[in-house]
């Protein structure tokens, strides 16, 4: 059954579930259910230069799903991309179309802002998250290697 949900950018006002969720993320991939930090969350996404975007899939006011995503420069030339950093749907809103929802107003997203693609990664231990994007007809490039440099 596909819900038709309400998806905008998240407001400062946004801060508190956009923290809950964070938390949940963390539970889904194996850490503690620890709510995201509120000032971390403010610095990154409301203040003059943002680090990222969020959008929100709302149905009402219960926020059923989360998606963050950059912008990256260069892509192909000089074009820009985004960079779908996180989709996410809570526990009982998933199956219901919600993410298909987020993936194309993502791709209105990023057509507004001019990039010519949206790039992400899917992390092999979540396969319903790479059979979403399978079904999707997005098919996996394997000529890059991930890496990742803790500070």
């Amino acid at each position: 059954m596909t819900v038709v949900v309400a998806i905008d950018r998240a407001t400062e006002a946004d801060i508190d579930v956009i923290s809950e969720i964070l938390g949940e993320i963390e539970a889904y991939y194996g850490g503690a259910v620890t709510p995201g930090n509120v000032n971390q969350i403010r610095a990154a996404l409301f203040t003059q230069q943002p680090a990222a975007t969020v959008l929100l899939a709302r149905d009402g006011n219960h926020v059923l799903s989360l998606a963050s995503y950059s912008l990256l420069w260069p892509a192909a030339g000089a074009d820009t991309s985004l960079y779908l950093k996180e989709l996410y749907v809570r526990e009982p809103a998933r199956r219901r179309g919600i993410a298909r929802q987020l993936m194309a107003r993502l791709k209105e997203e990023a057509a507004t802002a001019g990039c010519s693609r949206i790039e992400w990664t899917g992390d092999t231990e979540n396969p319903p998250a790479l059979h979403f994007y399978e079904a999707y007809g997005v098919a996996p490039k394997n000529d890059n290697v991930f890496y990742r440099m803790e500070l």
